[in-house]
């Protein structure tokens, strides 16, 4: 079953506790302060997988937890950290937090946290001064990221079919490529997303067939509104249109609307419009209803096909191709303002740490004390 839209309850593992520990040994009576730091939580890591391509497995575990880190104890051994929870995902899932996008995973193996595990609390060794040599304070871990998320799913794909229902898509689909998407002489036959290779002059054309769309989708009619999703990233709109159509110029006209409506920069997207089941046509019929296509968009680039006939159909593909082959061009290298705008990233050093550690505890901002001894006297400026 393929479903494209999930929400999934994400939570990262808490920190570890500081401990509180003092050194006891034979002859040592006062060893001084020797508790071990927390472990820091577990991250929530989803990974991309060419062998998942579909979202349903999270709407039966909707819960994604990853394990908290542990307490720290004495003899300055820090607690271990809680093993990350990784989660295979389809290539092309969309992870949203409140609408804002916290991860797109567009390729095989790609990596996003998308939920950060608390760091563990310092342990009472952290605290020692020369003025408090028995610290009796710790901190308690931190908590980890806890979110609603919103998963999307959107298919990668070179070209993305669109057009009324049974304007031919899933036959053009069906003849061109390995997909079989089911085919049949009435509206909406395509019910979910399919997707195929075409092969052209061997090079491969990967192309989504969305079902179909009608006016009003963008709103939320038909189908369409579900799935226009999957066009988002392709490099191409494949619009088909039926010749037999009443005005072939308004048909274009209407799904051209919907585009612009549901998104600006997909409506800019690159087009190819093809009349399709042009089989015993007569030719002044092509050529009107090419005309009234050209009345809507005199720079829309119009071929014809038949696929059951199979004419017309490696030109269309080799023009794909061809805009395929353009764009990539276009997007392959940065330029030398992009790579000079990216930021240089520095490690802190230890020092600097310790100090903003400081500051934070000082202004209250930090993890409450586990515990306060007698001899707790405030002065946390004094050196480590």
């Amino acid at each position: 079953m393929f479903v494209d839209t999930a929400k999934v309850y994400i939570k990262a593992g808490k920190g570890g506790n500081g401990a509180i520990s003092f050194r006891h040994e034979i002859y040592i009576p006062k060893g001084g302060p020797d508790g071990g730091d927390g472990g820091k939580g577990g991250d929530v890591v989803f990974v991309a997988s060419k062998d998942s391509d579909t979202l349903i497995d999270f709407r039966f575990q909707p819960k994604l937890i990853a394990e908290d880190g542990k307490a720290g104890s004495g003899q300055k051994s820090s607690g271990k950290s809680g093993k990350d929870l990784e989660v295979k995902v389809p290539i092309g899932t969309v992870v949203k937090r409140d609408g804002e996008i916290v991860a797109d995973l567009t390729y095989d193996g790609q990596r996003a946290i998308v939920a950060h595990g608390g760091d563990g609390g310092y342990g009472n060794w952290h605290f020692r001064s020369s003025t408090r040599q028995t610290p009796r304070i710790a901190e308690l871990g931190n908590p980890g990221e806890v979110y609603d998320a919103e998963l999307e799913l959107k298919l990668l794909a070179d070209v993305g079919l669109i057009g009324f229902p049974n304007a031919g898509k899933s036959t053009f689909l069906s003849v061109v490529s390995n997909a079989t998407p089911e085919i049949a002489d009435y509206p909406f036959t395509t019910l979910t997303p399919n997707l195929g290779v075409a092969r052209v002059d061997d090079k491969s054309v990967l192309i989504a067939d969305i079902p179909g769309l009608i006016e009003g989708a963008s709103e939320g009619k038909g189908l369409g509104d579900r799935f226009l999703r999957h066009v988002e990233r392709t490099k191409v709109l494949l619009h088909l249109v039926d010749v037999y159509n009443d005005d072939a110029g308004k048909a274009y006209e209407d799904i051209r609307k919907e585009l612009e409506k549901y998104s600006a920069e997909l409506a800019t997207r690159p087009e190819v419009v093809v009349l399709t089941k042009v089989e015993g046509v007569d030719a002044e019929i092509i050529e009107m209803q090419t005309a009234a296509i050209l009345a809507k968009n005199p720079d829309a680039r119009v071929m014809t096909i038949s696929s059951s006939a199979h004419k017309g159909l490696t030109e269309v593909l080799r023009e794909l191709r061809s805009i395929i082959d353009s764009e990539k061009e276009q997007t392959a290298e940065p330029s030398e303002e992009d790579t000079e705008a990216l930021p240089v990233i520095t490690l802190e050093t230890k020092e600097a740490k310790h100090r903003a550690h400081h500051d934070k505890y000082q202004l209250g901002e930090r993890n409450a004390i586990l515990a306060l001894g007698k001899d707790y006297d405030g002065d946390l400026d004094a050196e480590f």
